[in-house]
């Protein structure tokens, strides 16, 4: 009976070792500063020359509508994010990069009027959930600190309303806002293949009237300069 007792303690134990062992690999997978093999850090990234072929693991933060078998997607991981370009997506692929989704991504780093981002890229799901949350990128304004974080989510605060603009005049296409903060005028943009007239910040950045202060979030996108591409937007209390 001794003996009996003593295999099976050995058995559970030799099963709570593997549900240990599942559990840590499972935490591994989902810690957004982990990297596969052959994977690029953040870092390496950044330091890899134009045109050069790229490798990265991120997290979909946010898309851009799907269109011939493509889909343009800002994605992000613990330490900086990414702009991928017209990325090769099936239809029923696009539906599945939810936010939060991990994917493994094979590209060319490029640059367009500053903006730096992924092109020509294929990709391949990966298990793990990662969901930035924004950064408040207000203090950034005017310096240099703030293009360190292209492509992140990111907050604004007490921004005031200057200009709303209609791309081609009227309602239906981009919207181009002008906030101001601090004695300086910066540019931001309602992207209609990702906020689109149907969704709510379009209806409100459309109402709203020079003078209002409003906090805003988006995407750190750039255009010869911050051109945030706005997802959230309030007037600020």
């Amino acid at each position: 009976m001794k003996k009996y007792i003593a295999l099976l303690l050995v058995v559970v134990m030799a099963f709570s070792f593997a549900a240990c062992a599942k559990t840590e690999t499972k935490t591994k997978t989902d810690d957004p500063k982990v990297k596969g093999e052959g994977v690029m850090t953040y870092a390496e990234y950044i330091a890899a020359d134009m045109d050069s072929q790229v490798v990265i693991e991120a997290y979909v933060q946010g898309h851009q509508s799907w269109w011939d078998n493509k889909i343009t997607v800002y994605a992000q991981d613990a330490d900086g994010a990414y702009f991928l370009y017209e990325m090769a997506c099936s239809e029923e692929d696009a539906a599945k990069l939810t936010t939060g989704t991990k994917i493994k991504v094979t590209g060319y780093k490029g640059e367009w009027a500053g903006e730096v981002e992924i092109m020509d890229a294929t990709f391949e799901f990966l298990e793990g959930n990662y969901v930035a949350a924004p950064v408040d990128a207000t203090a950034w304004l005017g310096t240099d600190e703030l293009a360190k974080h292209q492509n992140e989510v990111v907050s604004f605060k007490g921004m005031t309303v200057e200009k709303i603009e209609y791309k081609n005049g009227e309602p239906g296409d981009d919207i181009y806002v002008t906030l101001g903060y601090g004695g300086a005028s910066y540019s931001f943009c309602v992207e209609v293949y990702l906020t689109g007239p149907d969704t709510d910040v379009y209806t409100t950045v459309g109402d709203l009237k020079t003078g209002d202060v409003v906090d805003v979030e988006g995407f750190l996108y750039w255009y010869e300069g911050p051109n945030t591409h706005i997802t959230s937007i309030k007037t600020a209390a």
